[in-house]
């Protein structure tokens, strides 16, 4: 195993360590109040262009991040709109369960 790509390995587990605990947050919490929806969709469109160079590579650690930052994103994009919050600032699941209540 050569340098260049021992240090691609290594990167995409730090990359991927340093996304975890943001990715956890926001799931735990569901608070994605701090992101925007045009931030969230523009990368997941970002995402898939940069996935025709990516998967034009050799397979390697590239497609590794890369994976991973589209799982992320996507997943982020999935919870924004799932768990925003509505007018009053409550999320809208809770509004649906009070909407159910009534």
């Amino acid at each position: 195993m050569n340098v260049s790509v021992l240090a691609g390995m290594v990167s995409t587990g730090l990359f991927a360590v340093s996304y975890l605990p943001m990715l956890l947050k926001a799931l735990h919490t569901r608070d994605l109040d701090s992101y925007s929806l045009g931030y969230l969709a523009l990368s997941n469109v970002a995402n898939a262009v940069h996935s025709v160079y990516v998967f034009s590579l050799p397979p390697g650690p590239i497609w590794l991040l890369h994976l991973f930052y589209v799982v992320a994103s996507a997943l982020l994009l999935i919870w924004y709109l799932r768990f925003r919050s509505g007018p009053a600032g409550t999320p809208c699941t809770q509004q649906a369960q009070q909407a159910q209540r009534s």
